[in-house]
């Protein structure tokens, strides 16, 4: 039983920059051959550009994944090249926060696209090309606005709450064939994509009502996602693990 992941073949989506780039770092660094997916090339080179600066083995995966047709394309390519899939992190999204009367059309099918059918594209996706003998995990980024939700938030907390609808029913349906499906949820998170939407009264609110008084931060989340791929977790599917230092289920 162990953290180590040698050998072992990870495709991580939105791997760019933020938790995705975390995730492929220490995906790469606990052995795996870590497929870097992101729309943007000159963000997926910085993060392969790391992997193997650090003496990790990456692979670019520039492909937009707002399609069916992208998402099979990507994930059966590396499998061709790399091996059967063993683990996939489901981690793009694309988001923005509008009021109820400014919600529209072209934004919310963005976001679904990219937060919640490429998830579904992506799971099945991976199933096709993971072998049954090594079995597999597939870890899905959700959130808590899954569970607290806030303003100008309806189609971002939508998503994410489907995210985890879709874990549990991928679990009950991949487990015979030894596929693992869990998924993290995290609190506030500080990256590149949040920026815009954080200010410091927020971050001190969200920190004097989380007991381990701080944000979190992306290696956090990346670690909760690389303890769910290893052996570690061998028996834990259909789960969501909170990674938000006790903000959702208490009550400061």
């Amino acid at each position: 039983m162990s953290l180590k992941l040698d050998g072992k073949n990870a495709f991580v989506t939105g791997a760019g920059n933020g938790i995705g780039r975390a995730t492929a770092r220490k995906l790469a660094a606990a052995g795996a051959t870590v497929a870097v997916n992101d729309l943007k090339e000159e963000f997926v080179a910085a993060t392969v550009e790391e992997i193997l600066r650090a003496g990790g083995r990456a692979v670019p995966v520039v492909k937009n994944m707002a399609t069916r047709e992208g998402v099979h394309e990507a994930i059966a390519g590396f499998a061709e090249t790399a091996g059967p899939l063993d683990v996939l992190v489901n981690n793009a999204a694309w988001v923005r926060y509008q009021a109820v009367p400014d919600i529209a059309p072209e934004t919310m099918d963005r976001m679904l696209d990219i937060g919640f059918k490429a998830v579904v594209w992506g799971i099945q996706a991976a199933a096709s090309v993971m072998e049954e003998a090594r079995g597999g995990a597939i870890v899905n980024v959700a959130s808590t606005a899954g569970f607290r939700s806030a303003p100008r938030s309806i189609v971002y907390s939508g998503i994410k709450a489907g995210v985890m609808g879709i874990t549990r029913a991928a679990a009950a349906e991949l487990g015979p064939r030894g596929i693992r499906v869990n998924a993290v949820a995290p609190s506030a998170v500080p990256t590149e994509g949040t920026q815009r939407n954080r200010n410091e009264e927020r971050d001190a609110r969200r920190i004097a009502s989380t007991p381990l008084g701080r944000l979190g931060t992306v290696d956090d989340i990346a670690d909760a996602i690389v303890m769910l791929s290893s052996d570690y977790a061998r028996f834990i599917t259909a789960e969501v693990l909170y990674v938000d230092g006790g903000i959702t289920r208490t009550n400061l």
